[in-house]
């Protein structure tokens, strides 16, 4: 499995650029976030990818293979879940799942027990044989993942995947591609819910105007270039900011929900929550003001485009 890689891409559409000179690496048996704001070539580069789309410039490796010049082996390949499901209303799910299972040439003899496994996996077998025109907005996202599996693709390339999905289910969208990583899928997730992503990705690739502005580690515990802010809370706040000011740290002004300050990592977080503890402060609460991935978009997409 070798996963994605992208390098110069270009589209356009008339006048309009919508991708310029996108580069991506999405590794196998990892999540890459693919996030930007509107505009700024998420789902174009995506339907590249599934090849729907052809690049105007640059190259394109998808498993392996080239989407414009072995498009069948890249289809044989991915699993592509957009971000509107369209299906046929009049099949159940499970015909739904068997007329893909068909189309990719599956065994018949293995595809019934296929179709029952995907179904528990998104939790419809209760609705397998319902017809679909019944199906929620979310439940039928969650029947776009099942169809977007069906042959086990080596590469996922999902579109808002969570869009109206329950809180449960989203939970269950984690776990499900979660598990498909550690698999050795290599997983391409758009998204704009930043706080869940900071959560199921391993690396974040954030764009803007059609190109790459930077690449974004999820680990943890990672020293970041920009410090972030933390909101310490105490229950009284005078010995929390004498202390804030005699070790020199930056901070804002105390609110409701604490006091801000900026912190580079989890390890300077957990000594400075030590210090304050050994030094009789009384913290009732410490927490990231915002996630990894929420604090370095903003910085990189102030312009909003």
């Amino acid at each position: 499995m070798t996963g994605v890689t992208v390098a110069g891409v270009r589209r356009t559409f008339g006048e309009v650029v919508a991708v310029d000179s996108m580069d991506l690496e999405v590794p196998a048996g990892q999540v890459t976030a693919l996030v930007g704001p509107n505009g700024s070539g998420k789902t174009t580069l995506l339907l590249i990818l599934a090849t729907l789309l052809t690049p105007d410039a640059g190259s394109v490796s998808v498993a392996g293979f080239d989407p414009v010049t072995q498009p069948r082996e890249v289809r044989r390949r991915i699993g592509w879940m957009p971000d509107v499901f369209g299906t046929w209303e009049t099949l159940t799910c499970r015909e739904v799942l068997a007329t893909v299972a068909d189309a990719f040439r599956l065994p018949r003899a293995t595809t019934p027990a296929r179709i029952d496994e995907l179904l528990t996996l998104v939790h419809l077998a209760d609705l397998a044989d319902r017809p679909t025109q019944v199906l929620s907005r979310g439940q039928k996202q969650r029947l776009g993942l099942a169809r977007a599996l069906v042959h086990s693709p080596e590469v996922l390339l999902l579109d808002e995947p969570a869009s109206g999905l329950d809180p449960r289910s989203r939970i269950e969208l984690r776990g499900v591609v979660r598990g498909l990583a550690e698999q050795g899928v290599a997983v391409l997730i758009s998204s704009h819910v930043l706080a869940e992503l900071d959560e199921l990705a391993d690396r974040a690739v954030i764009v803007a105007r059609g190109r790459t502005v930077a690449v974004e580690s999820m680990e943890p515990d990672r020293v970041t270039s920009t410090p972030r802010p933390w909101r310490v809370r105490a229950l009284d706040v005078v010995p929390l900011l004498a202390r804030l000011d005699a070790s020199g740290r930056a901070h804002g002004d105390p609110g409701p929900d604490g006091v801000e300050v900026e912190i580079s990592s989890d390890a300077e977080a957990a000594q400075l929550l030590a210090e304050l503890v050994r030094d009789g402060v009384p913290v009732v609460s410490m927490h990231p003001a915002a996630g990894v991935l929420e604090h370095a978009y903003l910085a990189l997409t102030e312009d909003r485009r």
